[in-house]
């Protein structure tokens, strides 16, 4: 076995060992077997994304704003993530490069035992959406996205939430949503312009300002990440693949 994968598995098995007691499943080696396959089977098959996690691939998004973790949890335990539209330019930043920092910050907390066990949720402010977005994601990316989404990352996506989703995006939400299951589709919330309360409702006393909430700042939020993405930056190397 080449020895960058062999290190990748034994980094999944380590994580998967620990959140064993956490999975509510008869036969759990056979479902993380399954799960196994499924999340290098993936990366195989998209090494556009998966090869190279090193943080400086995305620096500029991380420093434009895009994407930050809350710092609480929200009343289920999930961990809350938060990314931001307005602060992606698709002049110079492609669809897989937005991908690849959702994979970098999947990729790190995966290794708390609580969002094992708790899953995530994710909040996708959508202001700022343009037909140069959209003309980024092809059919084959909606069918990566879709596939991150429900079977090939060890990590459960609870709940998906959209704000300021302007008409145009309607139609790309059509190419993604077949590839979708049933149960992933039922935990996406659409809530529009007018979300704060709404939004409130799902993720009380955790926001940042511009969401409702009166502790911090999106800045504040974005930048801690970054700091954290950065400081780990070993570790990311070592689970990243060559392209030869």
């Amino acid at each position: 076995m080449d020895g960058k994968v062999y290190t990748q598995c034994q980094s999944f098995s380590s994580i998967f060992t620990k959140s064993l007691p956490c999975m509510p499943f008869v036969d759990n080696f056979n479902f993380i077997f399954q799960l196994l396959k499924n999340y290098y089977k993936w990366r195989a098959e998209c090494p556009e994304i998966s090869a190279d996690l090193h943080p400086r691939s995305i620096i500029g998004l991380l420093k434009a704003g895009y994407h930050g973790v809350l710092r609480s949890r929200d009343p289920t335990g999930s961990k809350v993530l938060i990314y931001r539209i307005a602060h992606w330019d698709p002049k110079v930043f492609t669809a897989y490069d937005v991908f690849r920092v959702s994979l970098i910050t999947s990729e790190l907390i995966v290794q708390e035992v609580e969002t094992q066990r708790n899953g995530i949720k994710a909040i996708f402010d959508l202001e700022g959406w343009q037909f140069s977005h959209a003309f980024q994601i092809t059919p084959s990316v909606a069918k990566k996205i879709a596939a991150v989404l429900t079977d090939s990352f060890p990590l459960k996506v609870r709940g998906i939430h959209l704000i300021n989703e302007p008409v145009i995006f309607h139609a790309v939400f059509s190419m993604i949503k077949p590839f979708l299951t049933e149960k992933i589709k039922q935990r996406i919330h659409m809530h529009g312009n007018n979300y704060k309360q709404s939004l409130l409702q799902h993720f009380p006393d955790i926001l940042p300002l511009e969401y409702g909430g009166e502790e911090f700042s999106m800045e504040d939020i974005c930048q801690e990440w970054t700091n954290f993405i950065m400081k780990s930056e070993d570790y990311l190397s070592s689970i990243s693949e060559s392209i030869q």
